[in-house]
């Protein structure tokens, strides 16, 4: 299997399209050639789709090849599996609280304990979670969920720097002016 045909990893992904902002930024692309070559970029499966976005660019980086065998880890987060169970448990808690309260005050209004209700909704609820954090913990989902969010923040990122690159070549007179955007009523 040569090069070209070798899969790429998330960094490669990432070191090309640097290389096409700096084109960019060179002046060596315009805005929606660097569009187009960033999207093909985001979408490229192997090292050959990647060389060929760079091929024409004197100053490219070519993308870097991770060692054969070694697959390339996503940075490791020492917090993650600790926000993942916040994130997992961070409705039961208010929740259950909420339903402690009201139990709470409907007793003292009744100048008696009432019947013990709020263990309906914590009981259920919370083994449904306990054996979702069992589950979750031995399946790697920490893991999965800061994947997704850190590919929500990509999706983020570049739709920011999108619109700013098209608000400057706006500002330079590369593109027409963006049209209001009307109200439908």
């Amino acid at each position: 299997m040569g090069r070209d045909e070798m899969r790429a990893a998330d960094a490669d992904r990432q070191t090309v399209a640097d290389a096409l902002k700096s084109a960019l930024d060179e002046g060596r692309l315009d805005l929606h050639e660097y569009d187009e070559r960033l999207q093909q970029a985001y979408a490229a499966k192997t090292y050959g789709e990647l060389d060929t976005l760079l091929d024409d660019l004197p100053t490219a980086v070519p993308a870097q090849r991770v060692a054969a065998g070694v697959p390339a880890a996503p940075p490791v987060r020492d917090d993650v599996t600790r926000r993942w169970l916040l994130h997992v448990w961070s409705s039961y808690v208010p929740t259950v609280a909420i339903t402690m309260v009201i139990w709470v005050i409907s007793s003292l209004a009744a100048g008696d304990p009432l019947y013990f209700w709020p263990i309906w909704v914590a009981g259920p609820w919370g083994l449904v979670l306990i054996w979702q954090t069992v589950a979750g913990l031995s399946q790697g989902e920490p893991r999965k969920w800061q994947t997704k969010l850190d590919k929500a923040e990509q999706k983020k990122q570049l739709k920011r720097q999108r619109k700013a690159l098209e608000a400057e070549a706006i500002a330079r007179g590369e593109l027409p002016p963006a049209k209001p955007k009307k109200k439908s009523a």
